[in-house]
Order: structure tokens, then sequence, then C-alpha cells
């Protein structure tokens, strides 16, 4: 559904207007917690621009993608032509892309898992209506994809041991292309505190988060959650992965002894 399909090679990506954007992606098979997640430096073309080029025919809602593995992912138009910085990404971290992160081409759309947004060693994109129905969304999943708002204690570990006095609770909260707002903790179900972040860099990036806590001898349950960028609190009931992505709080039990 283009006005004018197009044959690209990657000398020609390579000489076409390039940005450079930090993005947090997340997989949807990450649960509560989990480590399936990651920000890097992504240089690429952006879509947006990309498929004006090509020309856009009515009623196409999404942008079907392929790759050279037989990989199909859709992203619905609509959200690669709102603003958001979504790339046809060529580089990671000041560097070619590596094979294992989709050499020589990927997609990167903020805001969205992975399953309906970055397809790896790209082949071919295709202007298509919902009709069309990509690899994940036939075995049941949502076909938007959004991304859900997470948050996660690093330090410390469950079940670590710390010594009484002041411990560094620390880890990361992620809500692409929302933001974050704030990160509470509280302990053994008492009042929330607001913990310290870091600078914010966008909203399509997690950020990291810390509280010095006054740690008392015993057994303690450290429970956290995120507020995002519009001020929606992240929801305490746990969903599963399965169709839209796990929510939740993360908790975590230490002790504390001398």
């Amino acid at each position: 559904m283009t006005a004018r399909p197009m044959q690209l090679s990657f000398a020609d990506v390579l000489a076409m207007p390039l940005i450079e954007r930090y993005v947090t992606l997340s997989c949807v098979s990450n649960d509560v917690g989990g480590p399936y997640v990651g920000t890097a430096r992504w240089l690429g073309v952006p879509l947006s621009a990309l498929l004006r080029k090509a020309g856009i025919r009515s009623g196409a809602q999404q942008l079907l993608s392929s790759s050279i593995d037989g990989m199909t992912i859709g992203t619905p138009t609509e959200i690669v032509m709102d603003g958001r910085d979504a790339l046809l990404a060529i580089a990671m971290n000041g560097e070619p892309l590596p094979v294992e992160h989709g050499f020589p081409a990927r997609l990167i759309v903020p805001g969205l898992f992975g399953y309906a947004s970055a397809t790896k060693w790209i082949t071919d994109l295709e202007l298509t209506t919902f009709d069309t129905r990509p690899y994940w969304v036939q075995r049941g999943y949502d076909r938007t994809g959004m991304a859900r708002t997470g948050s996660r204690i690093d330090l410390p570990r469950p079940f670590e041991r710390v010594r009484p006095g002041v411990v560094t609770v620390a880890g990361i909260a992620y809500a692409q292309h929302r933001g974050i707002s704030a990160v509470q903790l509280r302990f053994d179900g008492g009042p929330w505190q607001e913990t310290e972040l870091t600078t914010s860099v966008g909203l399509d990036t997690w950020r990291q988060w810390r509280y010095p806590w006054q740690a008392a001898t015993g057994a303690h349950r450290i429970e956290v959650r995120a507020v995002d960028g519009r001020g929606a609190i992240q929801p305490e009931a746990r969903t599963p992965v399965f169709p839209s992505g796990a929510t939740g709080w993360e908790s975590v039990v230490v002790t504390v002894t001398t």
C-alpha cells in the first residue's frame, strides 16, 4: 500500500539523513523484575521520513516488517507516524550493529515491546492492513504491543544478608514513550518513600533510582512501584506475559544481621 515502492541498498541508507537516539527496549516475555530490558544509543533513518518518501496509501494500518530468517512483525502505522523517533537503525552505541542485534539494519520503535517493533536482520517493509497477521499475533499476542510500566530492585538481591545501618536500595524503572516521573519504595507494608532518580534523557529511556535505607536487624520485605510521566501509578496486581506483557510490583525479602 505504497505509492512509490522502493528498493534500497545499504549504501542508499547510509546516504540518507541519520539521527541518533537513546531508546530502552523490553521483551514481552520479560516477567516482573526480569532481565530482558536494555538501553542503547541507536543511529538510523527516521521511519516516518522513509515511509513518506515511499508514499502511504489510505487505509494502510500497519507496517509489516520481515527478517531474513522469516520472522514477521507488525507495527501500527499510526504509531510509527505519530512523531516518536522510530528508526531503521544501522548502528548501536557508536558502532555498526552487531550481528546478534540485527546487522545490517533493524527496526527500533520506542514505546512498543520488541515483538511489535524491533525486527532484526530486516529485508522488507510493507504497508498493509491488520488482515495480515504477523508471527506473534497469529499466536494470540496483542496486536499493538504497547510496552508496560516496569520497575526492578537490583540491590539488595533477594534473600541477601546485609549489615544494619544505611543500605543502598537501587534499581531501574521504565515506561517507554511515557517516561518515569517517580519511583517509590515501601518497607514491610509501611508508607511509600520517594527515591532519588537519575536525570532523565528522554521519554523513551529507563531511569535509575536509589534510596538510602536505614536497615534494622531482622527480615524485611521491600516493594517498588513506578509512576510514569503521565502520572499513572504502576498497578499492584501481577499479570502474566501473555497476551500483552507482564506488570505488577516487584518485591524482595532481605535479612539484616550483624
